[in-house]
């Protein structure tokens, strides 16, 4: 079972909560870190979605007004990754570290990979 746990966490979101009170039940007590207050650094995310496995491309919201405003449908996975330090919103969640790894737990249950 893994010791500690961070989620990248949007309070607003139905999966993000349900992962945090899914962590908070297998008895660890998360560090939360609201991106969207607090966003990644370009470094921070790209390591975040390294240790996910994850291109950019597989973990931006495409649904958000601001991913078809900024007409991200043709972009690199380097311009997505700038939009999405620039526009955290883009960042699908939520995004959960432990010392077994790092995931983006969707479904929900995909968390359990970590704990």
């Amino acid at each position: 079972m893994a010791e500690n746990a961070t989620i990248y966490h949007n309070q607003r979101c139905n999966t993000s909560r349900t992962v945090l009170r899914l962590i908070e039940e297998s008895g660890i007590e998360p560090t939360v870190v609201k991106y969207l207050e607090t966003p990644p650094s370009r470094d921070g995310l790209r390591k975040l979605l390294d240790d996910a496995g994850l291109q950019p491309s597989q973990a931006i919201r495409k649904r958000e007004a601001v991913y078809k405003e900024l007409g991200l449908a043709d972009a690199t996975e380097d311009q997505l990754l700038e939009a999405m330090v620039d526009n955290p919103i883009l960042i699908e969640r939520p995004i959960v570290v432990t010392d077994k790894g790092t995931v983006l737990a969707r479904p929900a249950e995909k968390v359990e990979e970590v704990l």
